[in-house]
């Protein structure tokens, strides 16, 4: 896979990229990640990559030009141009797994007031946001989205099991509670159920736990 971050901050949208688990899927290969400056597309002497709202309102808007510039130049048949948005659906598990089997992703990073519609009608193949909150701009979120597609590629996790165990796996499910050693620590004990060895009873207490943690953390997915 290949992922190319287009934006006005390209070491913001690097730098969670650059460590842990998503260097490690860079330096074997499965994975290409390059952030780039929208500047390198504007011209004139000043690099303008805004202007002002047509019609009025307050703020800048990105410029249309060295957008269009810059996707016509990284784009391929096989691209999927997505752009970081608080307008965009909402970013879930499920749409972490359909994109991580795309083989090229350019996403475009809002800023300032977001992009010139033009460029959403042109160019953007899917709007995406990663909540319901505003962010100064749209590389933070690029990196967000990247590292959860990127660990769902076979063989960025050590164990393939680590992307199928976890939150969301379920869409409707939160993980239960989870222990390590030491058994006891200062008072508070790991649950006697999960040292028994009795499987089916481990799993039965994991999923009632997994129903609770859900009804009190967020219980939206359960339906209220």
């Amino acid at each position: 896979m290949r992922v190319d971050i287009l934006t006005l901050f390209p070491e913001i949208a690097l730098a969670p990229l650059s460590e842990s688990m998503m260097k490690r899927a860079q330096n074997a290969g499965l994975v290409e990640v390059a952030a780039h400056d929208l500047r390198d597309w504007a011209t004139g002497k000043h690099r303008k990559t805004d202007d002002y709202l047509c019609g009025g309102g307050q703020g800048m808007l990105m410029k249309p030009e060295p957008i269009f510039a810059a996707i016509e130049e990284l784009r391929t048949p096989d691209s999927r141009v997505i752009l970081l948005t608080p307008q965009g659906q909402v970013f879930k598990q499920a749409m972490a797994r359909e994109l991580s089997n795309e083989s090229h992703i350019i996403f475009l990073c809002g800023h300032y007031e977001g992009v010139d519609q033009r460029v959403i009608d042109e160019l953007v193949d899917l709007e995406l946001s990663i909540g319901d909150y505003v962010l100064t701009n749209g590389a933070i979120a690029a990196a967000v989205v990247t590292d959860a597609i990127v660990r769902l590629l076979p063989g960025a996790l050590g164990d393939a099991r680590s992307a199928v165990e976890e939150s969301f796996s379920d869409p409707n499910l939160l993980e239960a509670p989870a222990y390590t050693k030491p058994i006891e620590f200062r008072g508070l004990k790991v649950p006697e159920i999960l040292l028994s060895g009795h499987h089916a009873k481990i799993e039965k207490w994991r999923k009632e736990r997994a129903i609770k943690r859900t009804r009190d953390n967020r219980p939206d997915l359960l339906g209220g």
